[in-house]
């Protein structure tokens, strides 16, 4: 039996030839595979599949690509599913975008199948390993700032602050050790562990949208120019 066996995947593609091309590669890496080609439909199948991973395209008739990935966020029952956009549209504008409404990852077409395997490989193994470790981790309590593990839930100010995967991990990483900086390379491993290859963009790009998910508190994520990120919070 393949170790993805268990895991579940659901396709939210409208276009046949792509949904199909993609199904068939993670089928054939073990995986219970669902597909949709419209988000109301999609929308359905999440909620009554419960899957581990949505592979979503950005343009579908009727609910688009971003409603269907903002109703899962704002879905008790699926807020933590992990989402990967696959979209025609490469602006880093788009990109941003969509990591700001909660998408977990973003693929441009066209793709290479055996790249997008390896990054639904991928999140399914962080996914496992985070899994293990908030069985492990203790509750973060810094005052005005405290963090969940068990619940993946960050509370500032009474407020619960709606997150990715990676996002949480990334500030939990930083609310370890307040005031003290976390290098880019830190926050790369912490996420995907050591020796994975990720641009320093791609962390810059993920932490604005984590900054933006703040709101008010924004400023607590503060940037050391040439460095990483730190978390300082007010006296």
């Amino acid at each position: 039996m393949s170790e993805h066996q268990r895991s579940t995947i659901v396709i939210i593609e409208n276009d046949l030839d792509i949904q199909e091309m993609i199904a068939f590669n993670l089928r054939q890496e073990g995986y219970r595979v669902f597909c949709s080609m419209t988000g109301e439909d999609g929308m359905l199948k999440i909620k009554s599949k419960r899957p581990n991973i949505v592979l979503l395209d950005w343009m579908l008739p009727g609910m688009s690509g971003i409603e269907v990935c903002k109703n899962i966020r704002e879905d008790i029952d699926t807020k933590h599913t992990k989402v990967l956009i696959i979209s025609a549209k490469s602006e880093e504008a788009n990109m941003v975008l969509g990591l700001e409404i909660g998408a977990d990852d973003y693929m441009t077409k066209p793709f290479s199948i055996k790249v997008l395997v390896a990054k639904v490989n991928s999140m399914i193994r962080r996914e496992q390993i985070l899994e293990l470790e908030v069985d492990q981790d203790q509750s973060i309590d810094l005052g005005i700032v405290k963090v969940e593990p068990g619940r993946r839930e960050v509370i500032i100010h009474d407020t619960d602050i709606k997150l990715t995967a990676s996002e949480f991990k990334a500030f939990k990483l930083l609310a370890q050790k307040p005031g003290w900086v976390v290098s880019r390379m830190q926050i790369v491993e912490g996420l995907h562990g050591p020796g994975h290859v990720v641009s320093n963009r791609a962390i810059d790009v993920m932490m604005v949208s984590l900054r933006k998910k703040l709101g008010n508190y924004a400023d607590y994520v503060e940037t050391i120019r040439g460095v990483g990120y730190c978390l300082k919070l007010p006296k």
